[in-house]
Parts: structure tokens; sequence; C-alpha cells
């Protein structure tokens, strides 16, 4: 036996909710659960009830109601939503199924006309349950410091991955990362903004650049001016759509905590913080990882990677994780030569040279994120790959020594990093 179809009905009188329940209690299918004039009750009651359908009479306050439908539409999605009205002009009708709604009855309500009706709505509800809408993974990469390469991570984790993945540049102002996948991009998110009422899969494909069989480029803005006029809650509505289409979401933000930035790392499912081994970025990053906690952010969300790291840098990574509070997930080496040759080549060096020292690492981090969590063993084994970053002499320092001292650390305890990094 079929679901029956739940329904609620927003009349404007006593005789149109006569003949709209007249109409409804004929069909063995359709459920009544509720009706009234009084608009604020009964949204109450479709936002608390979720019924398959909602009936909405226009009536002499038509502007009432396409608002009213537009509202509902944004809180229900799953809710089809029914105009309905006497001698109703092109012009109302065209105006209700703009704003949300799926279907248009004419009062009084016609058998064969209702039947036709209740039949697409079950069409609807059917799709609904058997392709609920997809939700891919977003990944934000992220310095609150410029110069740490964030740009270079985002572009080689987005190539690293084996799923359908698009990356983001909201660098709005001066984003670049076409020059790292070597792309010509004719339409940006300004574009995807504009046109974000009306997103499909068929339009996102048109706006965003394609780099390969699994990669495409939305790019941010030629036009600086262009950016002006794009909000928060604009690109918050375009990082949904994505999630809709792609499997990976890789954000490229700016080095600001905008408000633009929020909310793309608010929606974020993880957060990759890069820094390199430099007092500035050292506390650039405990800077951010404050402001995240600030927000709500827990610590699991965020994972801490090392760019252009090198044995030769004289800092104890222990003590740079003790003083951040959390460990690094990731180290990419350094080796300059290598990756501006593959910027300037416009190719990702994960592709260019698969097999070098960066490339390994960073498909280990892609690879990390993708799982969610890196598994204890993995986080030890890359240690022993760093192998002579700490550079300690274990045989002369028993267990719980070892615990207390690093290679910069006294006796009493107390840093001897070569410089102060007070948390203020």
């Amino acid at each position: 036996m079929t679901e029956p179809i739940s329904v609620v009905v927003l009349s404007t009188g006593l005789e149109n909710f006569k003949d709209i329940r007249k109409a409804l209690t004929a069909e063995s299918r359709v459920q009544l659960l509720a009706g009234g004039n009084d608009a604020d009750q009964l949204y109450e009651e479709i936002v608390r009830l979720k019924p398959t359908a909602a009936i909405i009479a226009l009536g002499p306050n038509a502007d009432h109601a396409v608002r009213f439908i537009e509202r509902l539409n944004g809180e229900c999605p799953n809710t089809a939503l029914i105009s309905a009205a006497q001698d109703a002009s092109p012009d109302l009708i065209l105006r209700s199924l703009r704003a949300g709604a799926r279907e248009f009855l004419r009062l009084p309500i016609i058998a064969d006309e209702l039947r036709t009706v209740l039949d697409r709505i079950s069409d609807f509800t059917v799709k609904q349950v058997e392709a609920p809408k997809k939700k891919g993974r977003m990944v934000a990469v992220f310095s609150s410091k410029g110069g740490c390469g964030t740009s270079f991570v985002a572009t080689n984790l987005a190539a690293a991955t084996n799923s359908r993945t698009v990356l983001v540049d909201l660098n709005l102002q001066a984003g670049d990362l076409p020059l790292f996948l070597g792309l010509e991009a004719k339409y940006s998110i300004a574009d995807m903004v504009e046109k974000r009422q009306r997103l499909d899969g068929e339009l996102i494909n048109s706006l965003v650049t394609p780099h390969s069989q699994n990669l495409w480029l939305l790019a941010a803005p030629r036009e600086a001016d262009s950016a002006d006029e794009i909000e928060p809650q604009h690109v918050f509505e375009v990082l949904q759509k994505l999630r809709e289409h792609y499997d990976y979401i890789v954000l490229d933000p700016q080095h600001t905590f905008d408000s633009i930035t929020l909310a793309a790392l608010d929606q974020s499912d993880e957060i990759i913080l890069v820094l390199t081994l430099d007092i500035p970025a050292i506390r650039s990053t405990q800077r951010a990882l404050e402001i995240f906690d600030r927000l709500g952010y827990p610590r699991k969300k965020v994972r801490i990677v090392v760019n252009r790291w090198s044995k030769q840098i004289d800092l104890d990574l222990r003590q740079v994780e003790k003083f951040l509070g959390e460990p690094c997930v990731g180290f990419v080496p350094s080796d300059y030569q290598t990756a501006v040759n593959s910027i300037n080549l416009g190719t990702p060096l994960v592709q260019a040279e698969p097999t070098s020292k960066i490339a390994l690492e960073i498909r280990r981090i892609a690879e990390t994120i993708s799982l969610g969590v890196a598994p204890i063993q993995e986080v030890g084994q890359r240690r022993g790959f760093l192998g002579s970053l700490f550079k300690k002499s274990q045989s002369q320092t028993n267990p719980l020594e070892q615990n207390r001292l690093g290679r910069g650390q006294s006796e009493s305890g107390a840093p001897a990093l070569g410089f102060s990094m007070p948390k203020s």
C-alpha cells in the first residue's frame, strides 16, 4: 500500500476551506492534517508536521500569500507547495511558482485537475526518498598570515583527490588559482552568486572551469569591483549548492577573519591550518586557534600542517606543538625550485611529479582528510620518517626526562626556543 499524501491547507475563508476539504476527502490517498486561515499558526503546524503537501489559497491579499510560500519553501523544502486561487491572473500564478510553489490549482477544485496534481506530488515525494541530497565534504585550507603557501597546498590537495572535486578561490580581491592550474577562467564565483537562485547541475557545470577528469575550479572575480556585491549569505548559498554536486569542495579563503571567510570556515567540515616554522607564522597560528575556540569550532575540526619543512630549521617541533596545544599532522617538505616550477608550468605538483617528496606528503594528507581522523600509527610512522627532526640523544635520557626535555628546553622546564611566544 502506498503512503498517504498528508496535506495542510491555508484558506482565505470558510467557503474556500469547505470546497478544498470536500475535494481532498474524495481522494482516498489524501490525509488532511490541519487547515485554517491563520497564516502564523499554520506555518508552525507545517514546520512541525512536515506534511507531504501544503495548499495555500492566494485570496485577496496575494502578496502576503506569495511571501508565505517563499518563507515555507526555504524552511520546508521537502513539502510540496500548491498555490490555489479563483480567476488568478497569469502573473499571479507565475509569481507563486517563482516563490516556490510546485503546482497550481483553480478554485473551485476540479476533480481531474486535483488527481493530476496529486500524481505529480506523489512522483516528487518518491524522488525525494530515492535521491536524497548529496552533501560533499568541505575542506578549507587557511592561514591568517600570508606567505605560508595555502594556495599551493589547497591546489595540490584538490588535485590529489580521486573523486569529483571543486577548488573554490575565496580570495575575492586578488585570487590567482587559475595560474596554479594553468587555466583561463571565463566565469567566476561572482557569476554563480548572480545566478544562485536557479543553480542546478547543468548551470554549475557551465560556470566552473574544468582542469581534469575529477577537478574543477570556481575562480575568484577578475575585477575586484565584482567582489563588492558578494555577501556572506551569497557565499553560503553557493557552497551549499556545490556540496550537492561534488564529493569534495576545497576552499582557499583570504588570510583575514572577514565575514565571507567566516561564512566559509563555519560550513567547512575540516580546516587545514597551514603554518611555516617561523616566529610570525607560529604566533599567527596560535591566535587563529584562539579565534576558532571563541567561534566554538571543535579542535577536531582543525588540522595543523607545516609547510616548507626542513631539517635545517632550528626549532624543536615538540615545543611548537606544545605552544599551539595541537599536534601537526602533516609536514610538506621545503623544495622551492620544484614547487615554483610546478606553479610556473600551471600543473599541480601531485600530477607533474607524483613521486616527489612534496607530492607524496600532500597525498598522505589528502588521505587523512578523506578518512576523517588519521590513525595513531600513521602519525607515529610519519614522525619516524622525519627522523632527524628532533636531533635528540635518547641514549642519555631516561623515558620520564624525554617527556620533559626537548632539544631547546632546559632542565628547569623553561622553554629555550631562542624566542618568546607569550599567549596574548
